[in-house]
């Protein structure tokens, strides 16, 4: 990755376009813009973004199916920008490839977060993965298969450390509740929600500090989950 990592923003709304490709290039970002689905598909082809910004409202196809045609090629981060606040389309969103959503209007610090997690998580896929994730009080070594707590072991049943594992290699991004069924379960227990919620009830009982109230294992609602790990 260059030192200023390339952005593509793909919406049809010429004052978020300009807007962003102010704000970005000034937080050191270069910045490509396109106004169409079919735009951001070739200017994606062609400039290999580090992340891409992408509207789901465009004039020629919606977001649903840019995200699909990324996905047939590249696993370049996709963050999600919508005026559309139903879950429905944000499960949808993420499940066709999106690594995250924002609803419109947004706050600019949120969005700077968002493509900071994204792209640790390009780094990530370059090579750097992180074996060692620190989230609060508790340290989770995905190589030994440790998770301690305020430096005490906690044990954990083989789906649990599968389960959180899951989530904390990708931390800072939303997981659908589908998504996270069907890596650690498989594909036949896809639909299973409230056995996931079991299993997220029983890794806050022995790591969070308030249960009630996570830190790092976060829901997001009628949508599935986040994890935040210590930047």
């Amino acid at each position: 990755m260059s030192s200023e990592p390339h952005i593509l923003v793909i919406d049809d709304e010429s004052q978020i376009l300009r807007a962003l490709k102010t704000i970005l290039t000034e937080k050191k970002f270069r910045v490509t813009t396109a106004s169409t689905g079919e735009e951001g598909l070739t200017l994606a082809a062609a400039t290999q973004p580090d992340v891409i910004i992408l509207d789901l409202g465009l004039p020629d196809m919606d977001g649903f199916t840019v995200c699909e045609r990324l996905r047939e090629w590249t696993h370049t981060p996709i963050i999600v920008l919508s005026a559309r606040d139903q879950e429905h389309d944000k499960v949808l969103a993420l499940d066709k490839g999106a690594d995250d959503y924002l609803t419109k209007p947004f706050g600019i610090q949120e969005l700077l977060a968002r493509v900071r997690v994204a792209l640790r998580h390009l780094t990530q896929a370059h090579g750097s993965k992180e074996t060692v994730i620190v989230a609060a009080k508790v340290k989770i070594d995905l190589t030994r298969h440790v998770v301690t707590r305020e430096e005490v072991e906690v044990k954990l049943t083989a789906t649990e450390f599968k389960l959180l594992a899951h989530l904390a290699s990708n931390s800072g991004r939303v997981l659908t509740h589908r998504s996270i069924l069907t890596q650690v379960w498989g594909e036949p227990e896809a639909d299973n929600i409230e056995y996931l919620r079991v299993y997220m009830r029983q890794l806050r009982k022995k790591l969070e500090d308030d249960p009630a109230r996570p830190q790092f294992l976060l829901t997001e609602a009628g949508v599935g989950y986040r994890f935040i790990n210590d930047e």
